[in-house]
């Protein structure tokens, strides 16, 4: 708008304050109630509509974002919500009119398809029909039907309608489409409105930066070049690994597996294809999804390092998702606080990344439409979500046929997915269809292979204890009791610990301890042994070389990943030495691994080496087979087929697709050593961008289940910090003796606390 026009605004808005007949809508009105700041709704919609088509038109499907961002606040044209912005009290809503105007004017397919959209903008995507147990909101018919019938205002002005691009060519599983262009378009439509929402209440906010592939491809490039030339048999492999990561970029977009053994090169080599192919191909983004959120922080330490650029690289924990169960008062107001993916590497969680996938809340939502275009690298693939298998499965089946992704199954031990490994339902991919990047698997098995591989039997952790006692080893426990008993038991100079309840600079701290005390012992057998006891997240994206490891039995996957950080740079003059236990009774594997371990104990019976593809094999075949029922156990994908008339369920599938069933939150350590350093405590208490709050949190936070951290606020041990601005979300621990420099976090129960605060 310009400055003369903005004039005359002001005048008739002051001219005419006693008519509301003749006063121009708004949008939205300054925090100070000052009403010359306050928004018109034309521009407010007009940006809206054009960045709305903009998140769209990465799926070919500009025209439609155009008319839901358009449309998205059209019932804040009623004089009672015009009242209520000026500081009316009324329950009036806003979202109901647009989706009527959808429905009645664009049909029941298409139009209906935009009224889920706007009637979810800031609560998110309701039912079809019947409300949700978990979340009782009005489902689309009934906010349809109870919604005014408005017309366009004459600023209003909608483009001609098209079919998008992922809906041209239709076929079965056709509901499952429909459904998944729903979740993509109300991503670009709520990550719009946040967007210029934000822009009106905090103009300075940070924003992202411009997507610049190839010079991130060329520094690359240039740092690899910087190696030494390969002068071990691993390190050769590790160069043919990588070779042929560049020469498969060339390939056509679709499905890829990257199938190399731990401590192969995979991360390097999974990037030199990523950054590779999305330049080759114009993609706007890399997404890096890994399998614990204990390896983000490393994995991307990594990427920055080799790309050399401190920005580029996001990191995406599941813990700082704001989720609060907002009105639309609320959400108006509501800062920026969940990152929309607008970097050029993304690096993500396995939960963060299926779970927003079937989520219907703006926040977890809004990242969607960044996701299309992409290049989606799965490392560790043989983690994806068995319980929610299929699903996962078909919505990655459907990035790459409509939405112009990549997907790579990386992973040392791939799972059995395939239609040619048995799996038969319509979700499984084929292997004809997906390209292998690496070189001769097989053979790479063979030539990698640097460990044996002993079963143990059953140890009690004083038989543990006294084999350990003296000896450079990594122990891997399947829980954190387990892991903090047995370094108890043994601690003193050299004896580590590494588990979740740590922050991320204490993990970093200890990694970095081990790293040169085992760089000490290969220059010096004089020097003192390393033991390091630690839960599974060591196994993934890592970089240990210990001349012999001790895994709880869990599943060969696990197994798998415990042997590539035994002599895992091939430099021992013999092989080293893998030894699975059975722990004591006391110490089970989690509940959802314990069909794992039980698998990988009929395995090893048949297959003594657990780490041939013939075992491997064996192990996913029986892992899923064996669970057929289970691949989605909660139906998601029945319930989509059985969504008539686009009558889907999206705040029940939210509700039930859930990869972890024990909640978490964050909770921040305020001081010692491993706790906050003064900026990002003076950031914490000052920043007006929860966003940029929320990404500085995340290497001085661990997770710890809601009643815990409710119980450390009671008894004044931790506080909530600008719970006005922000609610619940940043909680900091201030009582220093719960938080242990050897062992991190220490109340497993909140019964514990009073007597440990004291």
């Amino acid at each position: 708008m310009g400055l003369v026009e903005s004039i005359w605004i002001n005048i008739l808005i002051l001219k005419f304050r006693a008519d509301k007949t003749l006063r121009p809508p708004l949008a939205h009105t300054a925090e100070n109630g000052d009403i010359l700041a306050a928004e018109l709704l034309v521009d407010h919609s007009s940006a809206v509509s054009c960045s709305a088509a903009g998140n769209a038109g990465a799926f070919g499907t500009e025209a439609i974002g155009e008319i839901t961002g358009w449309l998205h606040d059209l019932g804040k044209m009623k004089p009672e919500f015009q009242a209520k912005l000026l500081g009316a009290i009324n329950k009036e809503t806003h979202s109901g009119e647009g989706a009527r105007y959808a429905f009645d004017t664009f049909g029941p397919n298409i139009g209906k398809i935009i009224a889920y959209c706007i009637a979810g903008h800031h609560t998110g995507l309701p039912n079809g029909k019947g409300r949700s147990e978990n979340r009782p909101a009005t489902p689309l018919s009934e906010r349809i039907n109870q919604a005014e019938t408005l017309q366009l205002p004459d600023w209003m002005s909608l483009p001609n309608l098209a079919i998008p691009g992922p809906l041209r060519e239709l076929s079965d599983p056709i509901n499952f489409r429909l459904h998944f262009f729903t979740r993509m378009l109300f991503s670009a439509l709520v990550d719009a409105d946040f967007i210029e929402t934000e822009r009106y209440y905090s103009p300075n906010a940070p924003r992202g930066r411009t997507t610049d592939l190839a010079a991130l491809r060329d520094r690359l490039i240039h740092r690899l070049g910087q190696f030494p030339k390969p002068d071990t048999q691993v390190n050769r492999l590790r160069a043919e690994v990588l070779n042929a990561a560049g020469d498969r970029a060339k390939e056509r977009r679709g499905l890829f597996s990257l199938t190399v053994p731990t401590g192969g090169g995979k991360t390097l080599s999974s990037l030199r294809f990523a950054l590779d192919h999305a330049v080759n191909h114009g993609m706007r983004r890399v997404i890096y999804v890994v399998p614990y959120s204990a390896i983000i922080e490393q994995t991307a330490d990594v990427f920055r390092h080799d790309l050399q650029d401190e920005d580029a690289v996001l990191e995406h924990h599941t813990a700082y998702d704001f989720d609060a169960r907002l009105d639309e008062a609320q959400a108006e107001r509501m800062k920026l606080a969940a990152q929309n993916w607008d970097r050029p590497i993304i690096v993500t969680t396995a939960v963060q990344f299926f779970e927003s996938l079937f989520a219907n809340r703006t926040q977890k939502c809004r990242k969607l439409h960044n996701i299309a275009n992409s290049v989606i690298v799965l490392d560790e693939a043989q983690t994806l979500p068995i319980n929610f298998l299929l699903p996962s499965l078909a919505a990655l089946k459907e990035l790459a046929r409509g939405y112009g992704c990549t997907v790579v199954f990386c992973t040392a031990t791939q799972p059995a997915i395939f239609q040619e490994d048995g799996l038969t339902a319509p979700e499984a991919p084929s292997k004809a269809d997906t390209i292998e990047i690496a070189p001769h698997p097989a053979e790479l098995y063979e030539q990698l292979k640097r460990v044996e591989v002993h079963q143990a039997g059953a140890m009690s952790n004083d038989d543990l204890a006294a084999r350990l006692h003296g000896r450079s080893a990594l122990v891997i426990l399947n829980n954190k009791k387990h892991a903090r008993k047995l370094y108890d038991a043994l601690q003193g100079d050299g004896v580590y610990h590494l588990t979740t309840a740590m922050t991320g600079v204490h993990r970093r701290d200890v990694l970095q301890q081990v790293a040169e005390g085992l760089k000490a012992q290969r220059e010096n057998a004089d020097a003192p042994p390393i033991l390091l006891f630690s839960t599974s997240l060591v196994e993934a994206g890592v970089d240990l070389d210990f001349p012999e490891v001790w895994r709880a039995i869990a599943g060969l996957d696990s197994i798998a990943q415990a042997a590539g950080r035994c002599n895992r740079e091939g430099r021992m003059n013999g092989k080293g030495q893998v030894y699975v236990f059975e722990p004591e009774a006391d110490f089970p594997p989690p509940p959802e691994l314990q069909q794992n371990a039980e698998v990988a104990r009929a395995v090893l019976h048949a297959h003594p080496d657990p780490l041939t593809p013939e075992a491997i094999i064996a192990y996913f075949k029986q892992l899923y087979w064996d669970r057929s029922a289970d691949l989605d156990a909660k139906a998601i994908m029945a319930r989509i087929a059985q969504g008539t008339q686009l009558d889907f369920p999206f705040a029940d599938i939210a509700a039930d697709f859930k990869l972890i069933g024990e909640t978490t939150v964050p909770l921040i350590i305020g001081g010692g050593k491993y706790g906050l350093n003064s900026k990002a405590r003076d950031l914490l208490r000052f920043s007006p961008f929860a966003g940029a709050i929320a990404r500085k949190m995340q290497p001085y936070s661990v997770s710890v289940p809601p009643n815990v951290r409710n119980e450390l606020v009671r008894l004044g041990a931790a506080e909530v910090l600008r719970r006005d601005e922000f609610g619940d979300q940043f909680v900091v621990l201030n009582n220093e003796r719960l938080y242990d420099e050897a062992a991190g976090f220490s109340a497993e129960d909140p019964e514990d606390l009073g007597i440990m605060i004291k």
